[in-house]
Order: structure tokens, then sequence, then C-alpha cells
């Protein structure tokens, strides 16, 4: 998959741009606040996604302006295609002439993976942010995951709510067992599919590691559960969240909240056998988070058969010269967007194509 054409019209800072990429490296270089992210940000919207700068549909379009309008030419699928957004209070998409009723609709059709200093929150921060990164990643290749993870979801809050009543109607206890029974149905549905998740982006992301590092480092991913079940199978599995979540009863009566099952589970990330989040260098959690994403780019062509564009946003600050000339010249085959702001890095550049971006426009 690749971006053949990208024209934007009063996006952002952007009044008007025609972008062709080359196949391969594109380095967008400039001073802050000229345009680059926002570059990036228009091509990820093509995902059908939301900005992954957390921004507001709104807050995409030019100051002044009613609307913000693109338009994407790339090669998917085996061919040549065109998405059409527009966005006014909402978004709206046209894939190949044809209007799209939402933009859930356009999921699937443009692939992307997309890093930023924002995803640096799967090494630093805690382990929602690594279980929110799972979930998306593997609802992406999954629909049904989504919906075990909303049915795993209520079935929770329903008993956290009945441990807090439990102090008032002890007579309800009995019914514990009847929101652990689900419980323990979704959460063996969703571990499954994330310990398989983990094996396949542990094999890519790994060896990517490797390279960024120039193999002076090794890279580990494990799923570290809150509470083991002993099981490898779904059934095991169903049938040891049932018996931890028994066991955890009277202890989870006086807190009025449950403490074991996926939602505790974590991803433990090591470098040379260490905690990248506690012992990980600036530059190793940097190249960490790169790894997974890319990992994560690389689990999607092995399930669509379609390699996807990677966007990577300020990739380069806090790395190493090696670590910046294997970004720059050593990822093949793929179709890659980076921005920087050190002209240096232009020169370093072996093959692909640089544009500097100023006020918003490409010169």
């Amino acid at each position: 998959m690749r971006v053949t054409q990208l024209e934007l019209t009063n996006f952002r800072n952007i009044a008007s741009a025609v972008f062709e990429p080359c196949d391969g490296v594109n380095l967008i270089w400039g001073d802050n606040a000229q345009g680059k992210t926002n570059l990036l940000e228009s091509i990820w919207l093509f995902t059908g996604c939301r900005s992954f700068r957390g921004a507001k549909d709104t807050e995409c379009v030019g100051f002044g302006g009613a609307k913000a309008a693109l338009s994407l030419d790339y090669f998917g699928e085996g061919r040549d295609q065109n998405l059409l957004l527009s966005i006014e209070k909402t978004r709206r998409f046209t894939k190949n002439g044809i209007k799209l009723t939402s933009p859930a609709k356009v999921m699937g059709s443009f692939l992307a993976v997309v890093f930023s200093p924002v995803h640096l929150s799967l090494i630093k921060d805690g382990p929602y942010e690594r279980r929110k990164f799972l979930d998306a990643a593997i609802s992406q290749l999954k629909p049904k995951y989504a919906l075990a993870l909303s049915g795993y979801n209520k079935a929770l809050a329903q008993r956290n709510i009945l441990l807090k009543d439990l102090m008032y109607h002890s007579e309800l206890y009995d019914t514990l067992d009847v929101w652990e029974e689900q419980i323990a149905f979704y959460a063996a549905e969703l571990m499954i599919q994330r310990i398989g998740y983990i094996h396949r982006l542990s094999t890519f992301a790994t060896e990517i590691y490797g390279g960024i590092s120039g193999k002076r480092e090794t890279l580990e991913i494990t799923y570290q559960e809150a509470g083991s079940t002993g099981g490898n199978t779904k059934e095991e599995i169903r049938q040891g969240m049932r018996d931890l979540l028994r066991a955890a009863r009277k202890t989870d009566l006086v807190t009025g909240s449950t403490s074991v099952g996926p939602h505790r589970d974590d991803l433990l990330i090591k470098i040379n056998d260490l905690s990248a989040r506690s012992y990980g260098s600036q530059g190793q959690q940097r190249s960490a988070a790169l790894a997974l994403k890319l990992g994560e780019a690389a689990v999607i062509r092995s399930f669509t058969g379609e390699q996807p564009v990677a966007l990577l946003d300020d990739v380069m600050s806090e790395l190493d010269s090696f670590r910046q000339n294997y970004i720059l010249n050593h990822i093949s085959d793929w179709q890659v967007f980076i921005t920087c702001c050190d002209p240096a890095s232009v020169q370093n550049l072996q093959y692909g194509k640089a544009i500097r971006m100023k006020n918003g426009k490409i010169i």
C-alpha cells in the first residue's frame, strides 16, 4: 500500500498543498510549527480513525474557514484508488466516487500506522496505555474482539456495582456467580487473542529493535496476567478465571472493585533483561516504542497481505546517529513518512525524497 498523491485545502495551517511522495522514505523537514505534523495527520485521517493528536474534527479546519477538503490517491488491494475527505462539523468520506455513510465504513480501505511522541506512553506510563494499544491493534484485525471487550467491560461494571451493593444487600451474594461467569467467558476470549497477538508482535518487534540497535541490545515482550489462570486453552483460561474471581471475593468486597482479570493485565517490555520503563534510557525507550509500532504494521501485513504506510512524527529526537541512520536508510520495502527539524537528516538520507515545509507550504 502506498500514497501516490495527497491534496489538501484549508487543513489546519495548510491553505493549499499537493504532494506526490516517493515509494520509499519521505523526509519532511523544517522548523517547529510549520505544518510537518499536520501533513502526517492528514494522511492518518484517511484510515477512518480520529486524529492521533486527540484533536476534534473542527480543529482540523483552517482558521476562519468553513471546511477542509482532502484527497488521497493511493495504491492498495492491487489497484489505484481514491479517497476524499470533507471536514466541517463532522467527517464525510467518498471512496472511488461513492459516498460512505460513516467514517467507520472507510476503515480497512487505507492502512497506516503512526508513531508520535505521545506513543512513548507505551513504555513510560502505566499498564492502561499498553492495554489500550493491544485492544486497538487487535480490534482493527478482528472485529469480534471489540465485541468481546465490550461484553467484558459491561459484565465487569455490573460485578463492581454488586460488590458495593452487597454491603447493604447481602441477599444478593449468590448473583456474583452470574456476573463472574460472564466475566470469565469474555476474559478467555480476550486473553487468548492477546496472547496470540503478542506472540506475532514479539517476533517482528524484537527483530526490528535488533536492527535499530545494531544487534547491541535485545527487546523482550511478554504478557503479564494480574492473576495467573494457569490455562493454555480458552476453556482452561475460562475455568481459571472463575477460580480467581471466587478466590478474590473477600478482598474485592472490601475495595468494591475487581482485582483480577484482563482489565488489570500488562505488557512487560524488557531491554537486555531489564524493565524498559524503569531502566531504559530516553533513546532506548523511544526505540522500543517505535519497534512496537513498526511491529504492529508487520502484523497487519501478515494478516491482510497489505503493507501499511508508516507515519513517524518526530521520531529522530533523542536517538544516536546509528539509530537515526537505520530509520532513514534501512527500513526497506515500506512507504515511510518521517518528520524532523534537523537539516542534517536531509544530508544523511541516502535514498528517498526530502521536502521542506515552511509556513504551511511545501517548498
